[in-house]
Parts: C-alpha cells; structure tokens; sequence
C-alpha cells in the first residue's frame, strides 16, 4: 500500500483498498464560539496542552466540511466536550441539529457529573445520539463519580459506546490513566467504549482493558505521526495492535481540524507500520463500520 504523502492523496489511498471511503472517529464540529476559544486555548499553549500545537485547519465550518467530503471521509463525529457544569446539554442540543443538517455527522453528545445527567444523556439517546465524548482531562473530573453510575449503565444497555479521553498526554491529572476508567469498566463490563489516542501514553494499560473487555476499542488519533505532544508508542506493542486491529477494535481517528500537519499524515503513520491492507481496511473502515452500523446508514451505501 502506497502511503499518502499529501492530502490530495488520500482519495487514491482508500481507493486502492477498494474501501467505499474512510471513517474518521475522532473529529472536532463544536458551536463557533466554543470551537474559537478552543483554538484560542491551544494558541496560548494551556496548561493542558503542555507544548506548541498549531492548528492547520483554522478554516469556517463550511471549509472543513467541504474539506473532509473531498478526501473522502463518509462518516465522523463531531465531538462536543463540557469543561464545567451546565454546559453538556445545550451542546446536546446544538450537536443534534448539526448531525440533521450535516448527513456525514454520528451524532454526537457529552455529558458532565451534575444533578440531571441521566435525564439528558436519556434524551440525547432519543435523539438520535450515537456516541459520547468524556474528556476526563478537560473535564477535570473522577469518571467513577456517583453522579455517572446510572449514566454508564444507560450506555452499556444501549450500546452507544463512550469516546474517551482517558490517557494522561498531553498533561496527565489524579483521573487520567487506566485506573479510573477501569473501575468502571470493572461495575459496567458490558459498556462499549473507544479510547482515545490509543490511550497514550499508558498504550499498555489501556490494552490490558481491551483484553479484558470484548467493548473496549481504541483510536488512533495522533499516535505514530512526527508530533510527539502524546508519547512513543511502545515497539514491544505493535503485535497487540496488530492483532487488535484485525479483530476490528480499533478505529482510525486524526483530531482534524486541531493537528499541526497535513491531515494525510495519519494515515501514512498508520500505513508506514507495515500491518498490510487487511489491517488498514479494518481500521479505516471496518471496525467504525461494525461499530455504528454504516452500510445501512451512510448516504449512498446501502
């Protein structure tokens, strides 16, 4: 497989793999004022960022979408965060109406430990909600909080899975790492989650909870490009992730539009590992496909 060097190349990319597309899990659409003092955070290098991080993408949202169609992205998510109380149901409500006028989007929803969780995160599920962004660092919160045990047992009997944010990189706090989102996992077996970042840069802790929990995914936002903010990913690993990728647990994630490089630079990390096509098929396009049902769901593959 010929690794794309440039984005003008991914359509040819995915098209050698005779794959309808790609799927992108790990994607950033948020309200405008929320997505610029976002941009405005990583420009001023947060103490959750830790480092330089500038963003390529600073484009309207009319740009960004026009972008992705054009590589051929056929499906992502648009995730919403809350870094306090009070915010996550009004981002509910605005990531709703953006999956309805954008028919790429998997509806994506939030949620925050505070009194009513469950009665939001219940009707963000009604709407239409197919995944939900925890972002324990931002977030600044335990996700074993008492606030979010009916929640995670909402998820796990609906089988919307939760994207977290549970590795420590950039800047670790007390409820980043394994630790904490294994003890839910431990209550909540059967919830379904994806990792996010492969859970960098605790890779191996966090492949140790994929083996114990068949609901375990992880995504490979940012690992393996020339952007070190995250963490090397352990040589010693890379059969684990091998074999997890062909068992359809990992799903292919970039952050776009919050990377310091060509958008194609993830996917030629991913296919410079040297996994071979079958691997790239599933984690481009496979897993995400099992995972939220596509063929029957995006536009035109049905």
């Amino acid at each position: 497989m010929t690794e794309p060097r440039s984005d003008s190349a991914v359509p040819a990319f995915w098209q050698a793999l005779g794959l309808p597309g790609i799927v992108d899990a790990h994607v950033h659409f948020m309200p405008p004022r929320l997505m610029s003092a976002v941009w405005a955070y990583f420009d001023e290098a947060g103490p959750l960022i830790g480092t330089e991080w500038p963003i390529r993408y600073r484009d309207s949202e009319k740009e960004r979408l026009e972008f992705l169609r054009g590589l051929g992205v056929r499906a992502f998510t648009a995730l919403v965060y809350p870094h306090r109380p009070g915010m996550a149901e009004s981002l509910n409500e605005w990531g709703a109406e953006f999956a309805r006028r954008v028919p790429e989007c998997l509806q994506t929803a939030t949620f925050f430990p505070e009194p009513g969780v469950a009665g939001y995160v219940r009707r963000a599920l009604e709407s239409g909600a197919r995944v939900f962004k925890v972002h324990l660092q931002v977030g600044g919160f335990d996700p074993r909080d008492e606030e979010l045990e009916e929640v995670w047992g909402i998820l796990a009997d609906a089988g919307v899975p939760a994207l977290v944010h549970a590795g420590s990189g950039p800047v670790p706090n007390g409820f980043t790492g394994p630790g904490p989102f294994g003890g839910v996992l431990a209550r909540h077996p059967r919830l379904t989650a994806i990792i996010a970042h492969l859970g960098a840069p605790e890779f191996g802790g966090f492949f140790d909870l994929a083996d114990r929990h068949d609901g375990v995914h992880l995504d490979t936002t940012m690992t393996f490009t020339r952007f070190g903010g995250l963490g090397a990913f352990p040589a010693a690993l890379l059969p684990r992730l091998r074999d997890l990728g062909l068992q359809g647990r990992i799903l292919l994630g970039t952050d776009f539009p919050n990377i310091p490089y060509e958008y194609a630079h993830q996917l030629e990390a991913l296919a410079g590992l040297g996994f071979g096509d079958d691997w790239l098929r599933a984690v481009c396009w496979g897993a995400a496909d099992t995972l939220f049902g596509l063929t029957a769901r995006v536009p035109g593959l049905s």
